[in-house]
């Protein structure tokens, strides 16, 4: 697996391996394209993800998935925090989502 400094390397690597959308975590799904498009859970699979720590603060954590859906044709990257700061989710988004 690929290893980056940076989130911002790690993500235009992925935007040249194809993977152009911006996924953000709802609930209980993943929305794009200003929340008018919807994968849920059982349409998407996370090809790879990457953790980053914050150069400050080890707290300010995140980590940066590589998601594909054969379903809709897409592939997208999703950003969200880990920790005390990642965000509230549906049990089977956070089955999905934990690697």
């Amino acid at each position: 697996m690929e290893n980056y400094d940076t989130m911002v390397d790690a993500l235009s690597t992925l935007k040249q391996q194809g993977y152009t959308e911006d996924f953000n975590l709802d609930k209980d799904c993943l929305a794009c394209r200003q929340g008018l498009f919807r994968v849920n859970p059982d349409e998407f699979q996370i090809d790879k993800f990457f953790r980053f720590e914050g150069a400050s603060n080890p707290d300010d954590s995140s980590i940066l998935y590589a998601i594909s859906s054969e379903e809709h044709g897409i592939k997208g990257t999703l950003v969200n925090a880990y920790g005390i700061y990642s965000d509230a989710m549906t049990d089977e988004m956070l089955k999905k989502l934990s690697v």
